[in-house]
């Protein structure tokens, strides 16, 4: 069982790292909560994204992510719930006057709590992850190798492995330039809007997609 060539393995792990790397809201809110609150809130967000990641590679695994991309009316419905969400997130930052910006020790459990949820929210109403992992992981299904359910998850879960080693160095570098610039409350203050700016594009973004 899982007997793959070498050459399956590479391709697999390029694309997989190249998918980490793309810009998305997935990264954006990673790296938006690391700049604004500081690394513990960046990782409590980053893990968040993973869970959500996590639901999208079960409910594929499963085959339930045919639905989103079969069904016109279950796409556009998870489609505008998250670009509503979006949306909401960035006029937060956008009417935000700077006093969401913590230092990195002044740390809140429970806002950590919230950005984790916010985490999940934002992986996880987003329909196109879906589409994607249901177009892209049978791909690298092989005849032989094991049940297709199974393959579907080994290299879904390794996907948010590859993961594990591209985004914590992006939350420590960004922890750092956060640090910076939470010297200055004007400068978090634009940092706020410009965040803000880029979380409602992200919405209108996703709602003016199609599959």
């Amino acid at each position: 069982m899982f007997e793959y060539t070498i050459i399956h393995w590479v391709t697999f792990l390029a694309a997989a790292a190249l998918l980490n790397l793309s810009p998305g809201p997935d990264i954006a809110f990673i790296l938006g909560q690391t700049l604004r609150n500081g690394r513990q809130h960046g990782f409590a967000a980053m893990l968040g994204i993973w869970t959500g990641a996590a639901l999208h590679v079960a409910i594929a695994a499963v085959g339930l992510s045919a639905i989103l991309a079969t069904s016109a009316l279950a796409f556009s419905i998870v489609k505008w719930v998250g670009a509503a969400y979006l949306i909401w997130l960035g006029i937060r930052m956008l009417l935000s006057r700077g006093g969401s910006l913590v230092p990195s020790e002044g740390v809140s459990h429970q806002r950590i709590h919230s950005i984790y949820w916010q985490g999940v929210l934002v992986a996880a109403l987003n329909p196109k992850v879906a589409v994607f992992f249901l177009a892209f992981l049978p791909q690298f299904v092989v005849e032989g190798a094991g049940p297709a359910w199974a393959q579907l998850l080994l290299h879904g879960s390794l996907i948010i492995v590859v993961a594990a080693f591209i985004e914590p160095p992006l939350v420590m570098l960004g922890s750092k330039l956060g640090d910076f610039l939470r010297q200055n409350q004007r400068v978090g203050l634009w940092m706020d809007r410009g965040l803000g700016a880029l979380f409602v594009a992200l919405g209108v973004r996703l709602a003016a997609s199609t599959r």
